[in-house]
């Protein structure tokens, strides 16, 4: 399906978040769905992962999350991110996360998905929701924050998703009614086995609907492909795990 990239700005209570906006270019109103960004930010990869759902049938929409300290790219990247030689790179960036408070996500989400629900290239009803890395966390947190406008969610090597934290976004879990899929990466340091089993359990509770792999052998930001972490197979079991759990819970 031929699909139409543009950027787009969004009204925000703290500001205007720059975005990208890809759709499929038939004049039609799709579902709607927000791709949350890794920690590296809004650039031409996760454009090329947003034209790929677009191509599907959904109209999707890509935050600059770090639209507080200006428009993407906040912190210029290389072609190809060596993340075993990014200290200097994750000095710059770890501060900016630390800004991606829970208050300032569900602001945030407020304002995305009010921009969605005007958009006439957005079906009404409910939103899909995609997120790798620190995506995956706001994913969580905005299924929370947002139960009645959020129908499904998904996380890929999330990080931090059950901490010990008062804040951990796996604490939100009674609220959320959206089906949920995460692909956890193996071996992970910011998602070890203890905090998966404190996710799982903290879903269970609550009800919620929801199903967990862990792809074996896939690193943290297997995803992405402008990284020294891209797994091509285990990308293409997210693809697959992913347009499966959109087109039957948000059909195009």
């Amino acid at each position: 399906m031929p699909v139409r990239g543009t950027l787009v700005d969004i009204p925000t209570a703290d500001g205007t978040a720059d975005a990208y906006l890809a759709h499929p270019d038939d004049g039609r109103a799709h579902p709607g769905v927000i791709l949350y960004m890794d920690a590296f930010g809004l650039r031409p990869h996760l454009e090329r992962m947003a034209d790929r759902l677009a191509a599907a049938g959904y109209t999707v929409l890509v935050p600059n999350a770090f639209y507080r300290a200006g428009r993407a790219p906040v912190v210029e990247l290389p072609e190809l991110i060596d993340l075993d030689q990014a200290d200097e790179l994750f000095a710059r960036i770890v501060p900016l996360l630390g800004t991606l408070t829970p208050e300032a996500t569900a602001r945030d989400a407020d304002a995305y998905l009010r921009w969605l629900g005007e958009s006439p290239l957005v079906q009404d009803g409910p939103i899909g929701l995609t997120g790798y890395c620190r995506g995956a966390l706001l994913a969580l947190r905005t299924a929370a924050s947002h139960p009645d406008r959020i129908a499904v969610a998904a996380g890929f090597h999330g990080g931090s998703l059950a901490t010990d934290s008062p804040d951990s976004p796996h604490l939100g879990a009674d609220r959320i009614t959206a089906e949920l899929y995460f692909g956890h990466a193996d071996d992970d340091p910011s998602l070890p086995p203890e905090q998966i089993d404190r996710l799982a359990a903290a879903l269970t509770a609550a009800g919620v609907r929801y199903r967990a792999e862990v792809y074996a052998g896939a690193p943290h930001g297997y995803t992405q492909a402008d990284t020294s972490r891209y797994d091509a197979a285990a990308a293409e079991r997210h693809w697959e795990a992913l347009l499966g759990l959109l087109k039957r819970v948000l059909p195009a």
